[in-house]
């Protein structure tokens, strides 16, 4: 039985203390740090033993239990950890960032300040191309030749809006109105509070590999360098289970039951009859589903029946 004259004393964690309001640069003006925080893997322990006190304080044992929350998605003991980010993110990204409306935010207003004198450049061999199998992506870079022309023109282009910005400004122009032509290459900053349970979800989509480069590195350093010292044990659960884990639905795995009896053609019959095997000009037709499980089949070195 807890003592009622018991005082808790605030969960700390030297690893993160270490480096609160520090910078870690993210693209070319960029950052990511931590303003403060709240709470720990201690924290998570304690919140799923509540309803029967402390419990043990074998750290083994609380792994094995913060990994079978995690593993079977028991969210709530992970939202009892938060954290509070300053960032400096080029607009675009920003654009993709606030997507995730499970945070508190506050961000840098060029209604009421001057707009951040910064853009984000491109360096000439890191202009990408268009993904042909994906309209919201990209694949391969185009050559150094030409992306040195690029961002020769990037850098005229973001010169001279800004300053046209700054004649507006020094002519009274209302800032809310000198600002709108400023491009979406211009970095801006905000103050942003997540618990642990909705910064795992927006890490695991933003680090995946299909997530735009810009925002990717945002999420890499968010993670790596900062939840990975938070919260230890349940980053190594995240990456085990979650980020470097592979899921099934039951249409694969009833795919997957014929492969490995070794019956190809009820392999076929069952992804033909999910429309996975539809051909166009004597080629099969692009269908994500199947692409997506063909790439968990090569993860497992699994040879594609249909390929």
């Amino acid at each position: 039985m807890e003592n009622k004259d018991e005082i808790l004393e605030r969960v700390s964690v030297k690893e993160l203390d270490s480096i609160l309001g520090k910078k870690f640069k993210v693209l070319d003006d960029g950052f990511v740090r931590v303003v403060d925080y709240m709470g720990s893997d201690e924290s998570i322990v304690q919140a799923a033993r509540v309803s029967y006190g402390k419990g043990t304080k074998k750290v083994s044992e609380d792994r094995g239990l913060i990994r079978y929350l995690l593993r079977n998605q028991h969210t709530t003991p992970f939202e009892m950890c938060e954290i509070k980010f300053h960032v400096r993110v080029p607009m675009d990204t920003w654009r993709q960032w606030i997507r995730h409306r499970t945070a508190n935010v506050n961000e840098y207003s060029t209604r009421y300040s001057i707009a951040i004198d910064a853009s984000q450049k491109t360096d000439p061999d890191k202009w990408r191309y268009q993904a042909k199998d994906n309209k919201q992506g990209s694949e391969g870079f185009l050559s150094a030749e030409v992306g040195k022309i690029l961002s020769e023109k990037e850098i005229k282009f973001q010169n001279y809006a800004r300053e046209i910005y700054k004649e507006r400004i020094e002519a009274g122009v209302a800032r809310e109105q000198a600002r709108k032509d400023l491009p979406l290459s211009t970095y801006t900053e905000a103050y942003w509070k997540i618990d642990l349970h909705n910064l795992l979800r927006f890490i695991s989509l933003r680090m995946d590999s299909h997530a735009q480069y810009e925002i990717r590195q945002y999420a890499e350093v968010i993670g790596k360098e900062i939840v990975a010292r938070w919260c230890p044990i349940t980053w190594e659960a995240f990456m085990d289970y979650i980020y470097n884990g592979v899921k099934f639905s039951a249409l694969e795995l009833n795919v997957l039951k014929a492969i490995n009896s070794g019956d190809k053609e009820e392999a076929l019959r069952l992804a033909d009859s999910y429309g996975w095997l539809k051909k166009i000009n004597d080629r099969l037709a692009k269908n994500r589903e199947r692409i997506e499980f063909e790439e968990k089949l090569n993860l497992l070195g699994i040879k594609i029946p249909w390929a």
